[in-house]
């Protein structure tokens, strides 16, 4: 059988180093730096794939695509990068490319993608491309479930899957409860760190003194309550991955040191003298525009361009079309089995207002908004008063019998629909009460403020509400 043929259109010094692997694997490589040679290769020796960078010197790939376009029988190409993006992988792949490959190259990827003599160029596996024939990405094998089918969302997990084995810094941005803290795991489970460490800081969440003692540690009698020696995460995460949570709350000060840990992988514990070498890839997550802050001067430009060395910007839940309703099923049939009810079917009315409210919160809204629904329909069809009753105005359901549950006025955003046909064996209402107010707490990490956000009641109202369960005797976070 005639051995493969491929012709990479890069420098030399980029890719050499695997010719030998390459040709053990038995392939037949060719390798042109200019438009001009790669012509005359192709002329002379016809490639099955080529490989190209997006632009060498007086070249430019779309000449090439161009081409291809032009010409039924052309090779197939891909193009390769060391600093590529999902909006450039979108352009070559809308041009005609064959795939979009983040480097290294790896001869094991090149080998799946090269078709045998008399074969058309074959799918790359899904884990290891950026883009690819196949518009629709598998749900990950490990790690955390994205769900959605969405382009967008495709595109960012695709970008994802690409840099989750390198150990590239990776900024990833998006409004609140778009999934940002997911897809760090994501990216740990899909590294070569996933048997390691994975630790999350909210740099939000503590003053600038006390985060630099959480990041970096610190030595016994450093300062007023430091009575022993305290490892920070990032020692803690060593060989695995740290995720600054809300990188852009960090003082400025402090994002000097953290810049010195990213550049030189090493640091100083508060009040030590030792320098401690660490090697923990950093992940980083904001809800801000970084940018427009650098130009305020409230976050530091060289720190903002070491941390985007690839950055992955979330959709809003809005801007992805029918991942709602997927999103939805998934959070139902998730709440159904975790509660012990009948599976729940959705009405046709819950699914139309589910498509047209706007989703300010996002996919963490739609989740509290659909334990909310499982836990009112108590297994019978969920209707849109399921999603958005005025907790002060709850119907109780105590007594046998079935209850009409109210309406809730008629303002964008409210819910209404007929809710009859409640059986008196649900969980009683003060029960389901107390359960979501819980959750939400849970969820939020016990601020009270952000919990009744999520739960679409008043603070004070929450606030009655735990004072009542204290006096009940129940622990309360």
């Amino acid at each position: 059988m005639s051995s493969r043929r491929i012709l990479f259109l890069a420098p030399a010094t980029s890719i050499t180093r695997i010719f030998p692997q390459l040709k053990d694997a038995g392939f037949e490589v060719g390798l042109a730096e200019n438009y001009k040679g790669a012509l005359a290769f192709i002329a002379k020796s016809r490639p099955d794939v080529i490989f190209s960078r997006p632009s060498l010197s007086g070249y430019s790939v779309e000449e090439l695509l161009s081409a291809a376009e032009a010409d039924a029988d052309f090779p197939s190409i891909v193009v390769f990068s060391d600093k590529g993006n999902a909006s450039e992988a979108e352009k070559y792949l809308q041009m005609g490319a064959h795939d979009y490959w983040l480097e290294p190259l790896l001869v094991e990827k090149i080998c799946a993608v090269v078709p045998e003599q008399g074969q058309k160029p074959k799918a790359v596996p899904p884990t290891s491309t950026l883009g690819g024939n196949k518009p629709v990405i598998p749900v990950a094998e490990k790690g955390p479930k994205i769900i959605g089918s969405n382009r967008a969302m495709q595109r960012v997990l695709a970008l994802a899957r690409q840099v989750a084995p390198s150990k590239a810094t990776v900024l990833i941005s998006g409004e609140s409860g778009t999934g940002k803290e997911m897809f760090s795991r994501y990216l740990h489970a899909h590294s070569d760190r996933a048997d390691n460490p994975f630790i999350a800081v909210n740099c939000a969440a503590l003053p600038e003194h006390l985060l630099e003692s959480e990041l970096f540690g610190h030595e016994k009698g450093s300062f007023t309550g430091a009575i022993s020696r305290k490892l920070g995460k990032f020692e803690l995460a060593n060989n695995g991955t740290i995720l600054l949570d809300e990188i852009s709350e960090m003082d400025l000060a402090l994002q000097a040191k953290l810049l010195r840990v990213l550049q030189e992988g090493e640091l100083d514990r508060v009040g030590g003298t030792e320098t401690i070498k660490v090697n923990v890839r950093v992940l980083a997550t904001t809800n801000r525009h970084l940018e427009d802050w650098v130009k305020e001067g409230q976050f530091r430009q060289d720190l903002y361009f070491r941390l985007n060395v690839i950055p992955l910007k979330l959709p809003a839940l809005s801007e992805r079309g029918d991942d709602v309703i997927e999103l939805a099923k998934f959070f139902i049939e998730m709440y159904t089995k975790e509660y012990a009810l009948p599976a729940a079917q959705v009405s046709s009315e819950a699914v139309s207002w589910l498509t047209t409210y706007e989703w300010p919160g996002n996919v963490r809204e739609l989740q509290n908004l659909m334990e909310r629904a499982v836990l009112l329909a108590g297994g019978n069809v969920i209707e849109p008063c399921h999603f958005l009753l005025d907790p002060d105005n709850w119907p109780l359901f105590e007594d046998e019998g079935t209850e009409e549950c109210a309406a809730t006025g008629t303002d964008e955003g409210s819910a209404s629909g007929d809710c009859s046909n409640f059986s008196g064996s649900v969980i009683p209402i003060h029960e389901m009460e107390r359960i979501l107010i819980l959750k939400g707490l849970e969820q939020t990490s016990g601020n009270r403020t952000q919990a009744a956000d999520l739960l679409g009641i008043s603070v004070r109202t929450l606030r009655n509400k735990l004072n009542e369960y204290r006096s009940q005797g129940m622990e309360i976070p």
